[in-house]
């Protein structure tokens, strides 16, 4: 017997990755240096609201970025730190301290690794619309209120309830009038500079200009607000993690959270690209979360954060003009070099002045017409949309989505159950003696848990209240069966039989015939030959038993037929 490795050529970084015409690779540069400077302050801001600092910011967005660019499955795609995960890593610093950091990010990035090994790409497509956009809006009112107390010149504590922090943050600056209307007037500095200089010129880089501007009128002015601090003049070595069975016991959760977090933005993210991109493009699931994955694993192993697909920075990408990978490498190599020769600059960053970009970024995450149009849609979808936002901003981003999931799973399954139906018919033809005596019923729609027990009352409570002696079952118009839908026919079929009224069935249909045979429900009709496939012969059998019964006498054999 021999052992067939599973095919992972397709997961593999190939040549028609790159055009390497200098056309196309000018406008990769391009578009790579707009996204390294747009990416700059974003990745610092994040790296600071995580808890784990600036510089891992920088490290994931270099490292993620690169390994993510060369080995994922977009060609449009930029990586690294993002809000969102952030959110998620700022609760698991606060309970099990900066150091488990380095081995959550690996171990989420070998999950995220494995799930694309095992092709589970296409997983996130089941996450419907209203359940993404719904965490969405949750993620980015956390990002928002995360910065509030940095934003009026107060110490917030990282991974606390955003909304208990935020408030006591305004508390607390009331007390300090001074303190307060500096970090103020910064945050709207930079607000107003981020809103209004894409008006002027899309080509301006606005949140790195009014980063630049605010650092340097703080310096002009001597204006008492925290900095970023000292940062490192180069990539740290990597380490491996320590891995001990209680630590792995312990993060397991964390990594499992940071794992699914990291599959889900990096395939969205992954799928707008696709759908912006001027001529159109495609993006392979699993080869991204294969990329992802290892992009994750050297971020950790560097001291960095988790990495995904950033949205906001992929629309940036593919908006530049990029055309290849190539542009999300140089995106990473634009950081580095800032890594390398402008850490003292960077370091006297006002962190008021992140939270700034970090509170307008919030603003942009979700559009007000998208909000309406999740709203206005159907009420079970904006009940979907509420209740993930709620959750995400109470709980967390994992909860959130599988309490989404099944709030749309339950509106899903009722429309369905809704949908199926009995319909009680006329026979076909014209009218003879004794057919007030015979029922036809028509299914529609699907017998499932969710419907079965109330069609199974109906045709019963409509049979045995009347003075009905057959009963014909049209089959033919079910589109789904499951086992318990099954299970309802054959209890339908016997509970009927046992009243003395014959039950016929028409139109079965081939793939429905093993599960209908296996639960029973043919075995309990009164002759095997009491299944037909045209509704005229079902009919006329129908018919020929009560002829028989009102002469009083039993229905012969009809061609083995009773």
């Amino acid at each position: 017997m021999t052992l067939r490795l599973p095919d992972v050529r397709d997961l593999l970084p190939r040549r028609d990755d790159y055009d390497l015409r200098p056309r196309t690779m000018w406008a990769d540069l391009v578009a790579g240096l707009t996204v390294g400077v747009v990416a700059l302050p974003l990745a610092l801001a994040f790296g600071v609201s995580s808890g784990v600092g600036p510089a891992a910011g920088l490290v994931t967005a270099v490292i993620a970025g690169v390994v993510a660019a060369v080995l994922g499955g977009s060609r449009f795609q930029v990586s690294g730190p993002t809000g969102a995960m952030a959110v998620v890593l700022a609760p698991i610093v606060a309970q099990h301290g900066l150091a488990s950091v380095a081995l959550v990010t690996v171990l989420g990035g070998v999950v995220v690794l494995v799930a694309g090994l095992l092709r589970l790409g296409r997983v996130v497509t089941f996450i419907p619309w209203p359940v993404v956009e719904g965490f969405t809006l949750g993620i980015a009112a956390i990002i928002f209120l995360q910065q509030v107390p940095a934003a009026v010149g107060v110490d917030g504590a990282v991974g606390g309830n955003t909304l208990v922090t935020a408030v006591r943050s305004v508390g607390e600056a009331a007390a300090r009038p001074g303190a307060a209307a500096w970090a103020l007037a910064v945050v709207a500095l930079v607000a107003a500079l981020m809103l209004a200089l894409p008006r002027l010129s899309a080509a301006v880089p606005a949140s790195l200009v009014a980063v630049v501007v605010a650092t340097v009128l703080a310096e002009a002015t001597g204006a008492p607000l925290d900095r970023i601090g000292a940062l490192p003049d180069s990539l740290p070595v990597p380490t491996l993690p320590t891995a001990s069975a209680s630590a792995l016991g312990d993060l397991a959760g964390a990594a499992l959270a940071v794992a699914a977090l990291a599959a889900i933005e990096s395939l969205l993210s992954a799928r707008v690209a696709a759908s912006m991109a001027p001529e159109g493009s495609v993006y392979q699931p699993d080869r991204e979360l294969v990329g992802q994955g290892m992009a994750s694993v050297a971020s950790g192993l560097f001291g960095g954060m988790p990495a995904t697909g950033a949205i906001a920075r992929t629309a940036v990408n593919v908006r530049s003009g990029a055309r290849t990978r190539l542009a999300a490498v140089v995106h990473g190599l634009v950081i580095l070099g800032v890594i390398y020769l402008a850490t003292g600059p960077v370091s006297r960053i006002p962190l008021t002045a992140l939270a700034g970009v970090l509170m307008v970024t919030a603003f942009r995450m979700v559009g007000a017409g998208t909000v309406r149009a999740v709203l206005g849609s159907t009420r079970a979808d904006a009940v979907t949309f509420v209740v993930t936002a709620v959750v995400t901003v109470a709980f967390d981003l994992i909860q959130a989505v599988q309490i989404g999931l099944v709030v749309a799973a339950f509106f899903a399954l009722r429309h369905v159950a809704r949908a199926s139906s009995v319909h009680r018919e006329p026979l076909p033809g014209p009218a003879e003696p004794g057919d007030e005596r015979i029922a036809l019923f028509r299914l529609d729609g699907s017998m499932f848990f969710g419907a079965s027990e109330r069609v199974l009352t109906e045709v019963t409570d409509a049979s045995v209240r009347g003075d009905v002696a057959v009963v014909v079952l049209r089959l033919s118009q079910v589109g789904m069966v499951d086992a318990t839908g099954a299970r309802a026919l054959a209890e339908l079929v016997g509970a009927l039989e046992r009243e003395g009224i014959t039950v016929l069935v028409k139109g079965v249909q081939g793939r429905h015939l093993r599960l209908l045979t296996m639960v029973g429900v043919l075995d309990r009709l009164r002759h095997e030959r009491h299944q037909f496939d045209t509704l005229d012969d079902a009919v006329e059998h129908a018919r020929s038993h009560v002829r028989r019964a009102a002469e009083g006498r039993d229905v012969p054999q009809l061609d083995g037929r009773r």
